[in-house]
C-alpha cells in the first residue's frame, strides 16, 4: 500500500517545512501600540539623533506605558477599525477560496 502524500515535507535536521503563505491573503490588523509607534517614531529620532534602532523601540515602549487611557483611546479606535477591516477581508478571502475549491 503506498503512503499518502502530505502537504508538509521533512527536511534533514530542520523538522518540518511550512507551506508558502498566499501573497493575496489579507494583512493582519495593526495593534494600538503599532499605530502609536508609527506616529511617534520620527519624533523620537528627531529628538535623539544617532539613536540606534533598539533604543528607538525602548523609548517608544516607555512613552506608550506612560500614556493615559484618554491619550491611548484614538490609537485603540484605529486598531479596532483595522481589526474589523481584517476580519471583513478575511471572510471574503475565505469565501472566494471556497468557491475556487468547489469549482475545480
Amino acid at each position: 500500500m503506498p503512503k499518502e502524500k502530505t502537504t508538509r515535507k521533512t527536511t534533514k535536521g530542520r523538522g518540518t517545512e511550512r507551506r508558502k503563505k498566499d501573497p493575496n491573503a489579507p494583512k493582519r490588523g495593526l495593534s494600538a501600540y503599532m499605530f502609536f509607534a508609527n506616529d511617534n517614531r520620527e519624533k523620537v529620532r528627531e529628538e535623539n539623533p544617532g539613536i540606534s534602532f533598539g533604543q528607538v523601540g525602548k523609548m517608544l515602549g516607555e512613552r506608550w506605558k506612560a500614556l493615559s487611557d484618554t491619550d491611548r483611546r484614538p490609537y485603540e479606535e484605529k486598531a479596532a477599525a483595522d481589526k474589523k477591516r481584517y476580519e471583513d477581508e478575511k471572510a471574503s478571502y475565505n469565501a472566494a477560496a471556497e468557491e475556487d475549491e468547489e469549482s475545480s
